[in-house]
């Protein structure tokens, strides 16, 4: 995982190569979409640089055993919660795929396709509609993801009952009303 800001940057310019938007380059960093916003600007002092941290889980992730365990977990938490009152498990595109899809629930799968647009429900996998349903992904960064998440997944017909992360880089313990829950709140003070 690169450390520094000069690494970090050559590694957005590598993506922005290979045709990744911000957003895609965001969570392919688990780092915000601000950061890598001034991570692409030239010219732009370290006095200017956003708060941030980079969460790398590669360490779980490289394991599908792994994977299971930590779903394991999300599911005593989701029943902790909510009890059996969800249908459906959403993963976000492309980290939290690997953990909702160990769920032995519906699947379904929202991507991140743009900076301003909301998310998109892949139509391959279970549909959303009258469905309660649970949200992963690895990180929230700012939230903005997750809220773009959420709203999609209302207009689709869903009752969203909780947001589950493996790192919450927020203060926040809700989004749009909705509840959300890390395992871990990574947080500067």
């Amino acid at each position: 995982m690169p450390l520094s800001v000069d690494e970090l940057r050559s590694k957005v310019e590598e993506y922005r190569g290979k045709g990744l938007n911000s957003q895609q380059i965001a969570d392919e960093l688990s780092l915000s979409h601000t950061t890598i916003q001034w991570l692409s600007s030239s010219g732009v002092s370290a006095e200017d640089r956003p708060n941030d941290i980079q969460v790398g889980w590669r360490s779980i992730a490289v394991k599908a055993g792994r994977i299971e365990a930590v779903s394991y977990v999300f599911a005593d938490i989701i029943d902790e919660e909510i009890g059996d009152e969800v249908d459906a498990i959403v993963g976000i595109s492309l980290n939290g795929i690997a953990i909702a899809g160990q769920m032995d629930l519906d699947l379904s799968i929202s991507r991140s396709i743009g900076e301003d647009e909301g998310g998109h429900l892949s139509e391959v996998f279970a549909g959303v509609g009258g469905k309660r349903v649970v949200v992963i992904d690895d990180v929230v960064s700012s939230g903005e993801t997750m809220r773009k998440t959420i709203r999609s997944l209302r207009s689709g017909g869903a009752d969203v009952k909780l947001c589950l992360v493996l790192a919450n880089k927020t203060h926040n313990n809700e989004l749009e009303g909705v509840p959300l829950r890390g395992l871990v709140r990574v947080v500067t003070v």
